[in-house]
């Protein structure tokens, strides 16, 4: 009996612990973030969904939002139809988002179909994941944004999920006035 309640005090710790975690409030810098480089993500070349390599390099110039996401993940989800939104409203002023995801092909290209997506998604493998720990996602958690600015500067850095007005509130001062 003593061995059983042991277990179970050991196992509710354990799940407070992990409700902890996930349950965590973001890690989030609107300011510019010191100790992270936008080299590895300029270098980086990802396919996208038919299978080219894209030169992440071809965005530099734009405000970019590069977004490491999953189709599993619900906090991915929720966000990815603000983000089609954002790129619809200031895509023309120079915001660029690029997806890349971590996941299946198939699942990716469903995803994107049902939902419309309207920017780059890339194909992650362990490069990605490469990309996104040397980009400060030192946990790996999904989703997670990095926001450069046209200088190629890493300005903001969000694991978890990241709404529009928070979006909007880092990316608007980087854009050119209309």
């Amino acid at each position: 009996m003593k061995k059983l309640l042991a277990f179970a005090l050991i196992a509710a710790i354990l799940g407070v612990g992990y409700y902890r975690y996930v349950n965590r409030a973001p890690v989030t810098s609107n300011a510019p973030v010191a100790s992270l480089t936008s080299d590895a993500i300029f270098n980086a070349r990802l396919p996208d969904l038919a299978g080219v390599r894209q030169p992440i390099a071809q965005w530099r110039g734009k405000v970019l939002v590069v977004n490491f996401w999953a189709t599993w993940c619900p906090p991915c989800r929720q966000e990815i139809p603000e983000f089609i939104q954002l790129q619809k409203q200031f895509g023309p002023q120079g915001l660029q988002f690029v997806g890349i995801a971590l996941d299946e092909k198939a699942k990716i290209q469903g995803f994107v179909d049902e939902v419309g997506i309207n920017y780059p998604i890339l194909v992650g493998d362990l490069e990605a994941v490469a990309l996104s720990q040397s980009s400060g996602n030192r946990m790996g958690g999904l989703p997670y944004t990095v926001i450069i600015d046209q200088h190629g500067k890493i300005i903001a850095t969000e694991l978890g999920g990241l709404t529009k007005e928070k979006l909007t509130a880092i990316v608007t001062p980087l854009l050119p006035a209309h």
